[in-house]
């Protein structure tokens, strides 16, 4: 039997993303075009995961494309609109995420880039192995919670070129801060395996699980999953440039289960740092890394697309696709959801994320109006 009166509506969703949009970006109008209308055309873009042009052809007295992107050129400082968007990120969270001890994730969303770049975004674009045609791409760093029913996003950064991977994961849980949230275990990908990631790591006292990238044939690396056996052992790698660091390595033999047509045992190898886990539970908690990738799959199906050689336009459509994931989960746990001994009980296949945007994507459009008729233009008649 369903509940008498609904716990969520649409109106009721648009008006919880325009009220986080409004409060924490802030951006200049002039004349009749009020920030509302601008961040409904975002909104209803990040629905349909489309372009502002498109957007503008599709609703009804909307604003042309040119002027939407005259207005969202005003946001000039690149630092600043990062520093916002994280507060918003922040401003969400389901449960009591504050003042908690969490497992998370981070990790690089890189999303591909075609062209020539301008003076203005060259410094961020990086270079990586080919994907989707292309080596050049922007790269966007992120720190997820790994919790049942409280997974967001809790910061974003614009990773910039020159930038190193110590610095980023310092930004990274420098935005954490505010949220009194202490690390339980992070979980890092193999392009995180160095020598300064995880000497700063054991120096700064953080618990880790990361993978241990396997080079050459024999001896280093290739020598700890040669002894076909799980084990725990210590191990330093060296750098010419950084020097050297000691950690401990745990080997665990796992089946292949005919995955990607291997059968037997494959034998995995990680680095572990202050992890109370058994050996053999290792490989399955790490899987629980991939929830990182997850939200990246998500955040895709609200990406406002863009060819804009401007970064800060960029950031701010990548900053909205993650915050519209975010307060999906903010609504399932606060509305659709029911408090019960033995954790709360979350009806997640009620409001799946793609209802959620139909949500948006229709009250703009009843709201605007669409365009249900296309004139000739009056020149072309005479």
């Amino acid at each position: 039997m369903a509940s008498i009166a609904p716990v969520v509506t649409d109106a009721a969703t648009l008006e919880e993303v325009m009220d986080v949009l409004q409060e924490h970006v802030p951006i200049q109008m002039e004349g009749d075009f009020q920030p509302e209308t601008l961040f409904e055309i975002l909104v209803h873009a990040a629905s349909n995961a489309q372009s502002i042009e498109q957007t503008s052809k599709t609703l009804d007295a909307c604003p042309t494309g040119n002027d939407v992107r005259y207005h969202l050129n005003k946001l000039e400082n690149l630092v600043e609109l990062e520093e916002q968007l994280n507060q918003a990120l922040r401003s969400r969270t389901p449960g009591r995420l504050q003042n908690s001890r969490q497992k998370v994730a981070i990790d690089l969303n890189l999303i591909p880039y075609y062209g020539t770049p301008s003076e203005q975004e060259e410094s961020y674009i990086i270079r990586s192995q080919a994907k989707a045609g292309t080596c050049s791409f922007y790269a966007y760093a992120t720190v997820y919670v790994i919790s049942r029913g409280k997974r967001v996003t809790l910061a974003l950064h614009a990773v910039r070129r020159d930038e190193t991977l110590v610095c980023i994961i310092t930004r990274l849980l420098d935005q954490m801060a505010p949220l009194h949230i202490s690390i339980k275990r992070l979980y890092l990908d193999r392009g995180f395996y160095c020598v300064p990631v995880i000497r700063w790591l054991q120096a700064c006292d953080i618990p880790l699980e990361m993978p241990v990238i396997v080079r050459g044939k024999q001896g280093g690396t290739r020598a700890l999953v040669q002894r076909k056996r799980t084990y725990k052992t210590s191990y330093t790698m060296h750098s010419q440039s950084y020097g050297s660091v000691t950690f401990q390595v745990w080997v665990v033999g796992t089946y292949e289960m005919g995955r990607r047509g291997h059968h037997g045992v494959k034998y995995l190898a990680f680095v572990v740092y202050k992890v109370s886990l058994g050996i053999r539970a290792l490989p399955g908690d790490y899987r629980k890394r991939f929830g990182i990738e997850s939200s990246y799959r998500l955040k895709n199906l609200s990406r406002i697309r863009t060819t804009t050689k401007n970064p800060v336009t960029r950031l701010l459509y990548v900053g909205i696709a993650f915050l519209l994931v975010n307060l999906w989960v903010f609504i399932i746990w606060t509305y659709v959801s029911k408090p019960r001994k033995g954790g709360r009980q979350l009806f997640q296949t009620l409001f799946p994320l793609r209802t959620m945007l139909q949500f948006l994507r229709q009250v703009v459009e009843r709201k605007t109006g669409v365009k249900t008729e296309i004139y000739l233009p009056a020149e072309v008649l005479l």
